[in-house]
């Protein structure tokens, strides 16, 4: 009898935990499939390899905000990066030509992990995401993030807020509930906490698998 009684709650936790698994595999997929983030990667931590992080961030968002009015949805924006990545290599790129830093800038276009992170009036839970990835010279320093799509890295709001016409195109694409869980308005209700926990949670140890795995193969 206890044996059945052990095997009955076994069971029935690893189901609850399947279940919240590919709940918070929904909202990640969901969330990546309407933004793309934009991932730079310092040199090192020097204070002089970071504020030339900085100035790279300035230079690509100052090329990408001249084009963001333009991209009205994700396909178009996603359709202008992978047109234009060798382009925005080069803007990264000139920044280091004329600080005359013997470095190089690389581009990438993929899905990236991400910690969770808040932007002004809304919070990401952490996950992997499409991101748009510079990688100054060794690219062992600290990143900076922000959401290149919708354009809130380009936004004149000194808090970093999107406006309601960003936040129409993410409604387009998300759920009532998926709204609600990164809404950042301070007023949370305690389910959509728990909800916002739970895909932090899940997504935090898939990231924390995945670099593990790829440690054991790089050893091998």
């Amino acid at each position: 009898m206890f044996k059945k009684i052990a095997a009955a709650i076994i069971y029935t936790v690893l189901f609850v935990f399947l279940l919240l698994n590919c709940y918070a595999e929904k909202v990640n997929r969901d969330l990546s499939d309407s933004m793309i983030r934009l991932h730079i990667v310092a040199n090192s931590n020097s204070t002089g390899d970071q504020a030339l992080k900085y100035r790279v961030r300035d230079a690509v968002v100052g090329y990408m905000s001249e084009k963001a009015k333009e991209l009205k949805n994700k396909g178009n924006a996603i359709s202008f990066i992978r047109n234009n990545i060798r382009e925005i290599e080069q803007v990264a790129n000139s920044v280091l030509v004329k600080e005359g830093i013997n470095e190089y800038a690389t581009v990438s276009f993929g899905k990236y992990p991400f910690p969770s992170k808040r932007y002004g009036n809304i919070i990401l839970p952490a996950g992997f995401y499409d991101a748009l990835k510079i990688e100054i010279g060794e690219a062992k320093g600290e990143n900076w993030w922000c959401v290149m799509f919708p354009p809130l890295c380009f936004t004149e709001d000194a808090k970093g807020e999107l406006d309601e016409e960003y936040l129409n195109i993410l409604k387009e694409e998300l759920s009532d509930e998926e709204m609600k869980i990164i809404i950042n308005d301070g007023e949370k209700e305690i389910p959509v906490e728990i909800k916002f926990k739970i895909v932090e949670i899940f997504q935090e140890s898939k990231i924390k698998l995945t670099g593990l795995f790829r440690g054991l193969l790089a050893v091998e």
